[in-house]
């Protein structure tokens, strides 16, 4: 899975934050109230970006209306555990990433680590 960029990446927070599919214009409008008021993305900015996040997988459109709604395929929460999956897949010595990376966790980080593996050690 690929990293996003930074108009992809403000694009997949809209959807991820959205209760329901939008259209590109929708998009659009969202992005301009959350974004620098220099840089509003026209329309067609959106559709192109929309098109790329759909080729990677990120994103589906509605193909029966018109115009198309789109929405997420995967959640942040699991766009983001693809990513920490592919760092470690790209590192030489995965035990010690995990071990450094374990290293820099808050108190809270691993107790939820902890409770986690516990959960996945009982089934």
């Amino acid at each position: 899975m690929a990293n996003l960029g930074e108009l992809e990446r403000a694009v997949m927070e809209e959807l991820w934050a959205a209760d329901a599919a939008l259209t590109a214009n929708e998009l659009r409008d969202r992005l301009v109230l959350a974004g620098d008021e220099g840089r509003v993305p026209a329309t067609t900015t959106v559709l192109t970006v929309l098109a790329r996040l759909e080729r990677k997988g990120f994103v589906t459109r509605s193909r029966d209306a018109r115009p198309h709604r789109y929405q997420a395929l995967l959640s942040r929460e699991d766009h983001t555990a693809e990513l920490m999956h592919e760092v470690l897949d790209r590192s030489s010595d995965r035990d010690a990433a995990l071990a450094r990376f374990v290293g820099t966790a808050s108190r809270q980080e691993a107790a939820t680590l902890r409770r986690l593996l516990d959960e996945l050690a009982a089934h």
